[in-house]
């Protein structure tokens, strides 16, 4: 007799797309393990990331404003929210697989830097080597999580976490296949990203006062329109159109439309994201994270995962603390550490 999650399964082979990927079809998980009786294993991923601790500290992970005490300001959790809705609008209606879309949008951003970008670029330069978010996501998810025995996630949904960065200046679609997701499910979460933050930074700068409506470039404005949702709207069905046409080999925007969607990317870096009165507390910023990696690697046992000390040495293991914080968590115990309390005789 079959299992629930078999008959699940073999649902997918007739409901889905022949080129999305199949739960049944896995390349399977880094190590063995019982199957779940009653959900597929994209299913037991989505479900995976969404309880793991790196997760929950995504709310108090800065987007783009550090620290915003207004209500309606976007978070590191409520952007990859946002992500995951529109990947999975764009993989219903193209037939994909919708809960490995799901879970490789809800995981991409697991090891951002508290203080956004501004302190993903200070860690970069104060670890050998380098940091990159998408490498920690993927070292979160294999290894840190679950008292580091890892998150066990399928190859699928690694491969998408890996692979969903674009940088400044890189395209969400059309990459070289080295720089891509293997899956297509992967690509849709790679160009939601940018669905996202083009449109949600717009409407939180606007917010903030760095911005008025009427400062968008018109040239981009007239392809992609005039408020959020309408942009929103017609990107994604741009990119369901153009990917249909293209017989779903991969994920596609027109030429008008990427040409846009780019162009706005370069507009909100030189207007909000590089902006002077915006990013003026990110110095400060840089300044927490530099004085607590040195503060951190003189005296790391209070600090640090002793096992990661132990085997891999102590400058991933201070890496992996300091890129594990909230904004709020690395204020607090830059505080503790270095400004002085009142003292007062007993």
């Amino acid at each position: 007799m079959t299992s629930i999650r078999e008959q699940l399964e073999q649902r997918e082979f007739g409901m889905l797309a022949p080129q999305a990927a199949k739960s049944a079809a896995s390349r399977g998980r880094q190590s063995e393990e019982d199957e779940d009786p009653i959900r597929p294993a994209f299913q037991r991923d989505r479900d995976r990331v969404i309880h793991c601790k790196a997760f929950r500290r995504l709310k108090h992970k800065t987007q783009v404003f550090f620290a915003p005490t207004g209500d309606h300001y976007r978070t590191r959790l409520t952007h990859t929210l946002e992500v995951s809705q529109i990947a999975r609008s764009i993989a219903k209606v193209l037939r994909l697989h919708e809960e490995l879309t799901e879970a490789i949008a809800l995981g991409h951003d697991l090891g951002h830097t508290p203080f956004g970008h501004a302190g993903e670029r200070v860690l970069n330069e104060l670890i050998p080597g380098g940091f990159n978010h998408y490498e920690q996501s993927l070292r979160i998810v294999d290894v840190l999580e679950n008292e580091r025995q890892g998150l066990n996630l399928t190859w699928e949904v690694r491969d998408g976490i890996a692979r969903h960065s674009k940088g400044k200046s890189g395209m969400p679609v059309g990459a070289d296949p080295e720089h891509r997701s293997s899956t297509i499910e992967g690509q849709i979460a790679r160009v939601a990203d940018i669905i996202a933050y083009v449109n949600h930074d717009i409407d939180d700068a606007v917010r903030a006062g760095i911005l008025r409506e009427e400062d968008l470039p018109t040239s981009r404005v007239t392809v992609l329109g005039n408020s959020s949702s309408e942009r929103i709207g017609r990107m994604v069905t741009d990119v369901v159109v153009e990917t249909l046409a293209g017989g779903l080999t991969e994920i596609r925007m027109s030429e008008p439309m990427l040409e846009a969607t780019v162009g706005l990317r370069s507009f909100l870096f030189e207007a909000v994201y590089e902006n002077e009165e915006a990013t003026s507390e990110f110095r400060k910023a840089g300044g927490i994270l530099g004085g607590l990696w040195e503060r951190v690697r003189k005296d790391p046992e209070p600090f640090v995962d002793p096992r990661t000390l132990e085997e891999e040495g102590l400058d991933p293991a201070v890496c992996d603390f300091l890129a594990g914080m909230t904004d709020r968590y690395a204020v607090s115990l830059y505080e503790q550490l270095f400004i002085p309390k009142p003292w007062a005789r007993q």
